[in-house]
């Protein structure tokens, strides 16, 4: 593994938006474009730059999948992210994230996870002018449309096009400069940029980049969808066929554990308990392998390791409604599962329906078969030293 060296530039990723004017459920930055999430996509691009301090700032409750997000797209920088919440208001969740800034960093750059596509270049761009001089510095577009000054529902004027340019995202900073402004701010600003310059500093631009918009609207949002599809873009449309997607799921867990058994979403009184990080459930876990796998969203260890304490001790429930959260956030729904248990005890034919029953209700009413056998007395199984779990599940698109 190579080494990094600590970075002078930090990058506070603000992801802590609701995103109510895309009206998709769940906060913004945890909208799927394609098999990942806006915010994977915006640190795709932030990870394919030059090393930085990474810092996401997630809403309240979320920082666990922004991590998860996070990790997935840092690969060996993965000890250069950290998470924060963030704030009731933009400028609460950057101050949020300066909060978290390490000591040799001299350099800031803000971005919004919105901006999901902005490329490596953008940022290069940035941090060049700093390294320059800079107080601070936005990446702008020209306005390209006639913009018309009105008065009601009366165009009263034409305001001179040459003369705007449309600020984006990553805005860069000194840090001390940063900090500073930002301390001394008594009101709200529309962006950092703003921020700065009410504190007296000049600000530089740089070009910008046409992919680097904000995603904002569902028009938005389908565009995104378009740019990362690997469809060409002249067959992509909200009517677009997406085929059911199939993954496969296993679990296996030894009995040894304390308390009761849990499986298939079933606490079995009198039976020896499965030992594990949750409950040891693995008919719930393979299930939640085979859904991840359908919908290319990494496996059971992403979202649920044993990094995650609140996963400490839980039930197939907790599970399955966090992996059908997941799905959703993906644009994805649960079409059917089928699971299958091989273990000497316990004996499932009395409580199959029950289980079936539990299984579909915490996956939102999708069809859930569950079937069991034995091995004969071969292996581990056979042997009576645990429990193996094997699942298929079919997902299709939510739309």
């Amino acid at each position: 593994m190579s080494i990094i060296p600590v970075p002078r530039v930090a990058v506070i990723v603000v992801a802590a938006g609701s995103g109510t004017r895309l009206d998709a459920g769940v906060p913004k930055a945890f909208v799927g474009l394609d098999d990942h999430t806006i915010l994977r996509h915006c640190l795709r691009g932030i990870f394919e730059a030059p090393p930085m301090q990474v810092i996401v700032v997630a809403p309240s409750g979320r920082e666990g999948d922004a991590l998860t997000d996070a990790d997935e797209a840092a690969g060996e920088r993965r000890d250069l992210v950290t998470v924060v919440a963030g704030g009731s208001t933009r400028q609460a969740s950057v101050a949020a994230g300066l909060s978290a800034l390490w000591g040799d960093i001299e350099y800031v750059l803000v971005h919004d996870a919105a901006r999901a596509l902005t490329p490596p270049d953008v940022f290069d761009r940035v941090i060049g002018a700093l390294e320059a001089g800079a107080a601070g510095v936005v990446p702008v577009m020209p306005v390209v449309d006639t913009i018309r000054q009105m008065d009601g529902e009366t165009i009263v004027g034409v305001v001179d096009r040459s003369r705007l340019s449309a600020a984006q995202t990553p805005q860069g900073f000194p840090r001390g400069i940063l900090e500073a402004a930002y301390a001394a701010a008594g009101e709200e600003f529309t962006d950092d940029a703003a921020v700065v310059a009410a504190s007296g500093h000049a600000i530089t631009t740089v070009p910008g980049d046409a992919t680097a918009f904000k995603i904002t609207t569902r028009a938005d949002l389908e565009r995104a969808r378009a740019l990362v599809s690997p469809l060409p873009h002249s067959t992509v449309s909200a009517d677009t066929p997406v085929l059911p997607r199939v993954g496969i799921g296993t679990d296996v867990h030894a009995f040894g554990g304390d308390g009761s058994l849990w499986l298939a979403g079933l606490e079995w009184p009198g039976e020896q308990a499965l030992s594990g990080h949750s409950d040891g459930d693995a008919v719930a876990h393979a299930i939640v392998d085979a859904l991840l796998a359908a919908a290319g969203l990494g496996d059971i260890g992403t979202h649920f390791g044993t990094d995650r304490p609140e996963y400490h001790g839980a039930h197939a429930e907790a599970f399955l409604g966090r992996t059908l959260a997941l799905l959703g956030e993906a644009g994805f729904r649960v079409g059917n599962v089928s699971v299958q248990v091989q273990a000497r005890r316990p004996r499932f034919a009395g409580r199959r329906a029950e289980a079936e029953a539990v299984l579909s209700r915490a996956l939102g009413g999708a069809p859930v078969s569950v079937s069991a056998t034995t091995t004969d007395g071969l292996g581990f199984t056979g042997s009576g030293d645990g429990v193996a779990a094997f699942a298929v599940a079919l997902v299709v698109a939510a739309r």
